[in-house]
C-alpha cells in the first residue's frame, strides 16, 4: 500500500511504497526540541521506499545516542517531517504527524523515557526503555 505524508503548508509532498517497520515514540532531548515538548513519534521505512517531492531543508546533529543524524524539514514552514541516521542508511525516519494517516501505526516502544519531563504520559501497554533501544 502507498502511504503519503506532507507539511503543513503543502510546499513538501512524500510518497512512501512500503510498509512502515515500526514505531517509536522517543523521548530524548533532541525530540523535545522538535515537538516542542512531547517528545516524536516516529515510523521506519526502508529508504528507498521514500519518495520526496519539493525542498527539504537538513540539519545535522548527533542524537542522545551518540548516532550522526539529519533531520528534514520543510523550509517554508519549518515542518519536521523525516530523519535518517548515518549508521542505518537503508532505514527513513517520518514523523507521524507529518503523515495524511497519523493512525498508520501507533507507538510500540518509548524509548529515553529518563529525559521525558515529569508530567510526560506514557503508554503502559508498550515497552519503555531509559534510553535507546537496547536490541
Amino acid at each position: 500500500m502507498v502511504h503519503h505524508a506532507g507539511c503543513l503548508c503543502g510546499q513538501v509532498r512524500i510518497t512512501i511504497d512500503a510498509e512502515p517497520t515500526g514505531a517509536r515514540h522517543c523521548w530524548c532531548r533532541l525530540c523535545q526540541y522538535l515537538s516542542a515538548g512531547g517528545g516524536t513519534v516516529n515510523l521506519a521505512f526502508p529508504s528507498d521506499a521514500v519518495q520526496v517531492d519539493g525542498d527539504i531543508c537538513w540539519h545535522d546533529s548527533v542524537a542522545d545516542s551518540g548516532n550522526a543524524m539529519q533531520r528534514g524539514f520543510c523550509p517554508r514552514c519549518g515542518t519536521p517531517l523525516l530523519s535518517r541516521a548515518e549508521a542505518r542508511p537503508a532505514v527513513m525516519i517520518v514523523r507521524a504527524g507529518a503523515l495524511d494517516n497519523p493512525s498508520l501505526l501507533a507507538p510500540q516502544m518509548e524509548i529515553w523515557t529518563s529525559a521525558a519531563p515529569d508530567w510526560a504520559c506514557h503508554d503502559p501497554g508498550i515497552p519503555h526503555h531509559p534510553e535507546q533501544n537496547p536490541q
